[in-house]
C-alpha cells in the first residue's frame, strides 16, 4: 500500500452553472398513464379529420393537444383541468387574434399587435405557473394562425384548438392511473399527495439533530403546496362533494399541526427517537391504502414540540375516522393581487422583454417571407413560436433553454428528413405524430428532447397540410431565434434587473411578517390556529416561490447572474425566521409564553434581515417588529 503522502488526488473542475443546468436532466419513473394519453391524443385527432377531410382543422387540434401534452404532468385530475384548460383557453383567444390580424392587417399593424401580445402575456406570466402557460399558449398560437396559412376562419380554428386540447382533458380524467392507491381512482392523485406530506413528515422528524434537517423540511414544504394545489383545483361546487373527497380534505388539515410539531422539532436540533416518525408514517399508508389507522404510537411528551406531535397525532387519528369536509388554509389572490403582480417589478421586466423578443421575431420572419427567403414555404410562424419558448424563465436559465433549443431542432429537423424521406404519406405521418404525442411526456425531462421531439411532431403536422418538407429553414430560423433573444435578454431595461427575484424575495418577507405578526399579537400568544396555519402556509410557499426564483438566477451567465447575487442569503435568513416563528407558535401553544431562546433567535434574525433590506428591496415593516419581539 502506498504512503499517504504518495498519492495524488484529482479532482475535476466543477462546471459552471449555466452549464451544468444544460446536461441537468429530471429523474423518475415513465409516465406510462400520459404516454398513453399522449399517444391516443393527437395521432387520432390528425387521423380523424383527415379521413372526414378536415385536415387543416385537425392540424390546428393537434397542434393544441401537443402543447395541451407539454403541461400534463402528474397529479390530480382537478388540478390538471386548470393546468390544461386555462392556457387552452389562452390558446385558442390566440389563434383568434392572429388569424385576423394576419388576414386583415398589413406587416407593420401585425407586427405591432403581436407586440402588445407578448407584453400583455409577459405580464400574466408573473402571476404563476398556470398563467404563464397561458401566456406561452397565446403567443405560440397567435403566430401559428397569424403565420399558417390555413384555408379556415379565425372562428373555426379557435373551435378546433380548443376540441384538441379538450379531448387530452377527456382522456385525463376519464383514463384510471396505473398502479394509482386503493380508493376512488378519481382522487388518486389527490390521495398520492395527501400521503405524501404524512410522509414527509415523518422523514423530517428522522432527520432532526442532523445535516439533512433544512433539506428535509424543504421537501415537507414542497409536499403541502403539491397537496393544497390538488385539492384545492376546480370544481362545480364550492366545497367537497362526496365522502371521500372531505375525508382526503381533513387528512389534508389533520397534517398541518404535524408539519408544525415536525418544523419545531427539527429547529430545535436534537436527535429523536425512531418511534416519532412511526405514527406520521403509518397515517401515510392509511391516506394511500384508503384504510384505518389503526393504533399509532405516542411519541415522548418531554418537551412542547413534542407534547404538540402527540396532540396532533391523536388529532389526526381522529379526523380519519370522519367524512367532514375541513378548511385547506389556503388564500385566494384578489383580482388587484394579480394586477399588481402582473404590472409590478417583474410583471415589468418580463412583459418586455417577451414584448421585445416577439414583435422583433415577428417583424423579422415576414420580413424573411416577403423577400422570398422563404421560397415556396409560407409557414413563418416557425421565429416567433421559437422566440416565446427561448424567452421563457420557466424552461430554465436563458444560455441553457439557448443551447437546448439549438440542439433540440437539429436533432429532430434531420431525423424529420429521414422519416420524411421513407415514410408514405400521410399515413406514416400520422403514425409519427401519435408517437411523437407519446413521447411528449417522457421528453420533458430535458428541453433538449422536448424541442426534437416537438420539431418533429409539428414538421410532420406541417407537412401533412401540403408544406414540402422545410428541416433546413427550421434550423436556419432556430439559430436566427437563439441569436435574437441572446441579445434581448443581455439588454438593459428599464428598472432594476432581477425584479422578478426581487418581487418573489418582497412576497416572501411580507408573508413572513404578517405570519411573525399573528404570532405575537395572538390572544395567548398564538392567535387563532387556523388562521396561523393559512399564514404559515402562504410564508412556506412565498419562500419556496423566491427560492426556485433565486436558483435560476444563479444559473445565468455571470452578466446576469451577478444582479442577484446576495439573494439566496435573505431566502435563507427568511426561512430561519419563519422555522423560528413556528417553533415559538408551538412553544407558545404550551405554556403561554415566549421563550428566551426563541425571543432571542427572532431579533438576531430580524436584526440581519435589516441590513439586507435596502438592498433587495424588503418590506420595512419585517424588519420593525424587533422591538416587539
Amino acid at each position: 500500500m502506498f504512503p499517504r503522502s504518495t498519492i495524488a488526488v484529482r479532482t475535476l473542475p466543477a462546471l459552471p452553472p449555466w452549464l451544468a443546468h444544460t446536461l441537468r436532466a429530471q429523474r423518475g419513473p415513465v409516465p406510462w398513464s400520459a404516454v398513453v394519453r399522449g399517444a391516443l391524443a393527437a395521432g387520432p385527432l390528425l387521423l380523424t379529420a383527415v379521413l372526414v377531410g378536415h385536415t387543416s382543422l385537425g392540424v390546428v387540434a393537434a397542434i393544441a393537444a401537443m402543447l395541451a401534452g407539454i403541461n400534463d404532468r402528474p397529479g390530480s385530475r382537478r388540478t390538471a383541468v386548470r393546468r390544461l384548460g386555462a392556457p387552452a383557453l389562452a390558446g385558442a383567444a390566440g389563434v383568434l387574434v392572429g388569424t385576423y390580424a394576419g388576414d386583415h392587417a398589413g406587416a407593420v399593424v401585425l407586427t405591432l399587435v403581436l407586440t402588445a401580445l407578448g407584453l400583455l402575456a409577459g405580464g400574466m406570466s408573473a402571476i404563476g405557473p398556470v398563467a404563464s402557460g397561458g401566456g406561452t399558449q397565446l403567443l405560440v398560437a397567435a403566430a401559428i394562425g397569424a403565420g399558417m396559412p390555413l384555408p379556415d376562419s379565425g372562428w373555426a380554428r379557435a373551435l378546433a384548438f380548443l376540441a384538441g386540447a379538450g379531448w387530452l382533458i377527456v382522456l385525463r380524467l376519464a383514463l384510471p392511473t396505473p398502479g394509482a392507491p386503493a380508493g376512488d381512482f378519481r382522487f388518486d392523485g389527490e390521495r398520492a399527495a395527501v400521503a405524501a406530506v404524512y410522509e414527509a413528515v415523518a422523514s423530517l422528524l428522522d432527520a432532526a439533530g442532523t445535516e439533512h434537517a433544512t433539506a428535509r423540511r424543504a421537501a415537507l414544504t414542497a409536499a403541502l403546496d403539491q397537496a393544497q394545489d390538488a385539492l384545492a383545483g376546480p370544481r362545480l361546487r364550492r366545497y367537497a362533494s362526496s365522502a371521500a373527497e372531505r375525508r382526503l380534505h381533513a387528512q389534508y388539515a389533520a397534517a398541518l399541526p404535524l408539519a408544525e410539531a415536525a418544523t419545531a422539532l427539527a429547529w430545535a436540533g436534537e436527535p429523536l427517537d425512531g418511534r416519532a416518525a412511526e405514527g406520521p408514517r403509518r397515517l401515510a399508508a392509511a391516506v394511500r391504502e384508503s384504510a384505518a389507522t389503526g393504533p399509532l404510537p405516542a411519541p415522548a411528551r418531554s418537551a412542547p414540540a413534542l407534547r404538540a406531535l402527540d396532540h396532533a397525532l391523536l388529532q389526526a387519528a381522529h379526523a380519519f375516522d370522519q367524512d367532514g369536509g375541513s378548511d385547506l388554509h389556503t388564500r385566494r389572490r384578489s383580482a388587484r393581487d394579480l394586477l399588481r403582480t402582473a404590472f409590478g417589478a417583474g410583471g415589468r421586466e418580463y412583459g418586455l422583454r417577451v414584448a421585445l423578443c416577439f414583435g422583433a421575431s415577428a417583424a423579422i420572419a415576414q420580413a424573411l417571407h416577403h423577400s422570398h427567403w422563404y421560397g415556396q414555404h409560407t409557414h413563418w410562424y416557425w421565429l416567433p413560436a421559437t422566440a416565446v419558448f427561448l424567452v421563457k424563465p420557466d424552461l430554465g436559465p436563458l444560455v441553457s433553454r439557448v443551447l437546448c433549443r439549438a440542439a433540440g431542432t437539429v436533432l429532430g429537423a434531420l431525423l424529420f428528413a429521414g422519416f420524411a424521406a421513407v415514410l408514405p404519406h400521410p399515413q406514416g405521418l400520422v403514425a409519427l405524430v401519435a408517437v411523437c404525442g407519446a413521447l411528449i411526456p417522457v421528453s420533458t425531462r430535458h428541453f433538449a428532447a422536448q424541442t426534437a421531439v416537438v420539431t418533429l411532431l409539428v414538421l410532420s403536422l406541417v407537412m401533412v397540410v401540403g408544406e414540402p418538407q422545410a428541416s433546413v429553414g427550421r434550423i436556419g430560423e432556430t439559430l436566427l431565434a437563439c441569436a435574437l433573444v441572446l441579445i434581448v435578454g443581455h439588454l438593459p431595461m428599464p428598472g432594476e434587473r432581477g425584479g422578478h427575484v426581487r418581487a418573489r424575495l418582497a412576497s416572501a418577507a411580507g408573508a413572513a411578517h404578517a405570519y411573525l405578526e399573528h404570532v405575537l399579537d395572538g390572544p395567548d400568544g398564538s392567535g387563532d390556529r387556523a388562521a396561523r396555519w393559512t399564514l404559515r402556509r402562504d410564508a412556506y410557499r412565498a419562500l419556496s416561490e423566491a427560492r426556485a426564483a433565486i436558483a435560476l438566477s444563479a444559473a445565468e451567465l455571470p452578466a446576469l447572474a451577478r444582479h442577484t447575487e446576495g439573494t439566496d442569503e435573505v431566502a435563507a435568513l427568511l426561512e430561519r425566521l419563519v422555522d423560528t416563528v413556528t417553533a415559538a407558535a408551538v412553544h407558545l401553544d404550551d405554556t403561554g409564553r415566549l421563550d428566551r431562546r426563541h425571543s432571542d433567535r427572532l431579533t438576531e434574525l430580524l436584526g440581519e434581515l435589516a441590513v439586507h433590506r435596502e438592498r433587495v428591496g424588503l418590506p420595512t415593516g419585517v424588519t420593525g417588529l424587533a422591538v416587539a419581539v
